[in-house]
């Protein structure tokens, strides 16, 4: 990711509408369908923090980041020690240790996408989960993307078949980010047809706009981890380690 967007990401996540409202959300999927039995966990990819403090309510937390810069910012804000760690084959932390295994908007940025889904699942325990979100829609492309150092976006069905290829059940799978959708989708639509950049995607907007936004985004916490969602402008999926491994025949 560039240096401009890592450090804009840094200064704003505790804060932007998108990194609150997508906390709150996850955190009501994860109570529901990860259950509150403390579990050891890890989050993949940490940036500078931000997700930290909601995962550590599942229990004892570990993190990984490649970027030294923002290791020491995540170190700084949670005091959790956070490793150097880099995905498919660069993980330090052992195999079959977890209960969940969080990724959040990280596996978009990585070439060997089922590779580094099949690492993160070789992290988790027998009825382990491992929760992945990722940007959706290949014609949702946009100048955003590019800045973020994205690789692609995805369908759900692409995302799933990661989960599936890596040996794990489905256990939750849904678009989000789909009340804003609408207004999301055509702002990219319009700023690539006229050859706008879509670089401040992620810039703080006024306090008002900000707090709105955030409202509306996260009123789908009611309804995510019961429902899901037919389209929205990010994919959330949850896969499970069977607690029997299949039989090799």
């Amino acid at each position: 990711m560039e240096t401009g967007a890592k450090r804009n990401m840094r200064d704003v996540d505790q804060v932007h509408w998108w990194f609150v409202a997508r906390r709150r959300i996850l955190a009501a999927v994860l109570a529901r369908v990860a259950g509150a039995a403390p579990a050891d966990v890890v989050e993949v990819g940490c940036g500078a923090g931000g997700n930290l403090a909601m995962l550590a309510r599942f229990g004892p937390l570990h993190a990984s980041e490649i970027d030294p810069a923002l290791r020491d910012e995540a170190i700084r804000r949670s005091g959790v020690e956070v490793r150097d760690g880099a995905l498919p084959d660069g993980l330090p932390f052992a195999a079959g240790k977890f209960g969940l295994v969080a990724a959040l908007d990280v596996v978009e940025h990585v070439e060997a996408d089922a590779a580094s889904v099949g690492a993160m699942a070789a992290l988790l325990a027998p009825g382990g989960h491992l929760v992945v979100t990722v940007p959706a829609y290949r014609w949702l492309w946009s100048e955003h993307d590019v800045t973020h150092e994205h690789k692609r976006r995805y369908t759900i069905g692409e995302v799933e078949a990661l989960m599936r290829r890596a040996g794990l059940e489905i256990a939750r799978s849904t678009y989000f980010n789909t009340l804003l959708f609408p207004a999301i989708a055509a702002a990219r639509l319009v700023g690539n047809a006229l050859g706008r950049s879509g670089a401040n995607d992620a810039a703080l907007p006024p306090a008002t706009v900000n707090a709105v936004l955030g409202a509306i985004f996260a009123a789908e916490r009611w309804l995510l981890p019961w429902v899901s969602l037919p389209f929205g402008v990010s994919v959330l999926c949850i896969g499970r380690r069977p607690v029997r491994e299949p039989r090799v025949t």
